[in-house]
């Protein structure tokens, strides 16, 4: 049996999940030789929130941090996040937007592109399979994992294989609430491992308290490769601790055998860069918290910062028990769509809005609305006539892929930004965050003209 694989998350996922993706390039560029040599098979270092962050909040350009990474790893493979036609935002756009976008990610040093959708409808990760195939990426297709009454084994075994037939170079369970609990996922392992020889591999977060040993029994159950943090960036909201589970697989079949001085000095980096975070209060002790509810809600982490956020402006924080009790009642009314961005922010909203305003559906946000209309795919279950009478009147609703209602929209966007635009990069970022790509373009001409004084 060849050894475990591990795909390091602490430059993504890690510290999006601890820290709202605050990392700065200056703090990830000096130990990334560090991390490369460690023997991981993937360091996930792009895509998720990491390009709006960068933007909107560090001041930096999301394709130049990817261009610095990819030129001091060299023995890595660089993994990015991609939400199919959603890309690294939170509608479809249009199939060139999707096309140009990955082709310049993976020209950049993107190696493994992990695709998602966030309601499973395939038909949304047509186009991105496509490109990524084209450009000789690795595409790995991920399931989005949640359970339901339609969220059978069968239907995860259907949906794989279509990933397969399309193209797909590996698998990925991803459970992003945390909720796939130890003997389900060794039974799902087997069952995946019965119908595709494709990699498989896991990803979970530590929110419930039993991710760890939900990974182990998927190792025990043969998955190839599985998706930890170094210890600083661990658990929590996060994926559990890299050298911890390294560690624990020391002289077994599947020992990953990592080079744990170099995990050790990644992990003493990262702490040190971590009590700035924590002294200026980004790194709250909350995203610590072992959550068993989210076991029976399926709300994940970020979802449940993002609903105390907002209970607390609302001056509601006494009815957050009452919010999180409707969130499973909102989701079956909406066809059981799994919580996974953009799904998750919008139920949770709904959920918010039924119970501040004392009726249910009073209030309905315009995301929720398109969902029911289809603009954003096909649910997993029918959504009842009366549902929809009550949230989209008598609007039509479509069946067909969302993203063939849309225009190529690229050359228009261009003519929309201008000369601010250096580059069909700066572009792409204006495609997926106008006002935020603008504001950062607007600072990045200021500081030239200054610096020219």
């Amino acid at each position: 049996m060849p050894k475990l694989k591990i795909t390091e998350t602490s430059l993504r996922d890690g510290h999006q999940s601890l820290i709202a993706t605050r990392l700065t390039t200056d703090e990830i560029l000096p130990i990334l030789n560090e991390m490369d040599n460690a023997g991981f098979y993937s360091m996930e270092v792009w895509g998720g929130a990491t390009f709006d962050t960068s933007l909107r909040f560090l001041n930096e350009d999301p394709w130049e941090r990817l261009r610095k990474i990819r030129a001091n790893v060299k023995n890595t493979k660089l993994q990015m996040l991609s939400r199919g036609q959603n890309l690294l935002g939170y509608k479809n756009y249009p199939d060139d937007i999707v096309e140009k976008f990955l082709k310049n990610a993976i020209y950049e040093g993107i190696d493994i592109v992990r695709i998602f959708d966030a309601l499973n409808d395939f038909r949304n990760l047509r186009k991105s399979i496509e490109v990524i195939k084209e450009e000789g990426a690795h595409c790995q297709c991920a399931i989005s994992y949640t359970t339901s009454p339609v969220h059978t084994r069968e239907y995860y075994l259907n949906l794989i294989k279509d990933f397969e037939n399309a193209g797909a170079d590996s698998i990925c369970i991803k459970d992003m609430s945390g909720i796939l609990l130890p003997y389900e996922a060794y039974d799902l392992v087997k069952a995946i491992k019965e119908v595709t020889k494709l990699p498989l591999e896991f990803h979970t977060h530590c929110t419930s308290g039993v991710a760890q040993m939900t990974m182990l029994k998927a190792i025990e159950a043969g998955v190839d490769i599985i998706d930890t943090a170094i210890s600083p960036l661990s658990s929590g909201t996060s994926q559990p601790a890299t050298e911890s589970l390294a560690l624990s697989l020391v002289g077994t079949e599947w020992d990953p055998k990592l080079d744990f001085n170099k995990l050790n000095n990644t992990a003493d980096y990262f702490k040190e860069v971590m009590k700035k975070y924590q002294e200026n209060g980004t790194y709250n002790v909350k995203v610590l918290m072992t959550e068993p509810k989210t076991l029976q809600y399926q709300v994940p982490g970020g979802m449940l910062s993002n609903m105390i956020y907002q209970m607390k402006t609302l001056n509601a924080s006494d009815k957050f028990e009452e919010v999180l009790a409707e969130v499973p009642r909102v989701r079956e009314d909406l066809g059981f769509p799994p919580l996974v961005t953009p799904m998750s922010q919008m139920v949770g909203a709904q959920a918010v809005f039924n119970v501040i305003s004392g009726t249910r559906y009073k209030i309905i946000p315009t995301e929720i609305k398109n969902y029911v209309k289809g603009l954003y795919g096909k649910s997993a279950s029918p959504i009842s006539e009366e549902i929809k009478k009550l949230i989209i009147g008598d609007e039509e609703v479509i069946t067909v892929r969302p993203a063939d209602l849309l225009s190529d929209g690229f050359e228009q966007i261009k003519s929309e930004i201008g000369d601010l635009a250096q580059s069909e990069q700066d572009v792409l970022s204006y495609a997926l965050f106008p006002p935020v790509a603008k504001e950062f373009f607007e600072r990045r001409k200021s500081m030239s003209v200054d610096m020219a004084i």
